[in-house]
């Protein structure tokens, strides 16, 4: 076995005991590999070993990714799944809607309007989670939570965007409690936005919360997706000076 397969089987035993641990069944949380600044090579190691949905932070590079690995062989379960999870600048929105399945940091009505202009005709409608900065830290990206079911409101309208559910990245906390406290906030938000009403949520049913460090509480707090790099892919690659 390669040492990210077994990364890989050690990651998914975590989001197994996790799961028991809080009364819920693994099928209901979603193992993202985040892949940012390992080759394709790597992403081609953790499809082998059955990862199908992979995260991207880096869009250029995200893209290059995906174009070297679209002609892979046919996998079981189908082909892979590619996420953005890095901030979208303007200039970048046409790659995200040409050639990701998701996106979870949408957190400006303008982004969301510029992605559903530029989703091709012959794709399914972009998967979309809206990011909230829910502890407040005043350099991250994000909407307040207090502004994110407007937002919400407005992105399920557009016609090539589907509004899944929402993403945050919390300060690391080293406490099991205080990761656990502003976990369950996100998930409170997105319960009230859940049973606001709003048109157009026929499937607002992901939350994208918890990394390697902080996965466990994100699971007990509700998470649907985690997003694990280091746990799958080890200590990433210092960049060139």
């Amino acid at each position: 076995m390669t040492t990210i397969a077994n990364n890989l089987q050690q990651v998914q035993g975590r989001i197994a005991q996790a799961c028991a641990a809080s009364g819920r069944g693994t099928g209901h949380v979603l193992l993202l590999a985040v892949s940012k600044t390992f080759g394709p090579d790597a992403v081609a190691e953790a499809a082998a070993a059955g990862q199908r949905a992979f995260g991207e932070n880096y869009i250029q590079e995200g893209v290059e990714k995906i174009l070297a690995l679209r002609d892979m062989p046919a996998l079981p379960g189908g082909g892979l799944q590619w996420h953005c999870i890095g901030p979208i600048q303007s200039n970048k929105t046409r790659l995200v809607a040409e050639h990701f399945d998701w996106v979870h940091t949408v957190d400006r009505l303008k982004i969301a309007e510029r992605l559903s202009a530029q989703r091709p005709a012959h794709l399914p409608p972009l998967q979309v989670c809206i990011q909230v900065n829910m502890d407040g830290g005043a350099t991250k990206s994000g909407v307040p939570p207090a502004e994110a079911l407007a937002l919400v409101q407005a992105v399920a309208q557009l016609p090539h965007l589907k509004v899944r559910g929402l993403m945050s990245i919390p300060d690391v906390a080293p406490e099991y409690a205080a990761q656990l406290a502003v976990h369950e906030a996100t998930r409170q938000l997105f319960d009230r936005i859940a049973a606001s009403g709003v048109g157009g949520l026929d499937r607002f049913d992901t939350l994208s919360m918890g990394m390697t460090a902080d996965l466990e509480a994100a699971i007990q707090a509700g998470s649907t997706m985690v997003r694990v790099g280091t746990g799958i892919f080890g200590v990433r690659p210092r960049p060139v000076a």
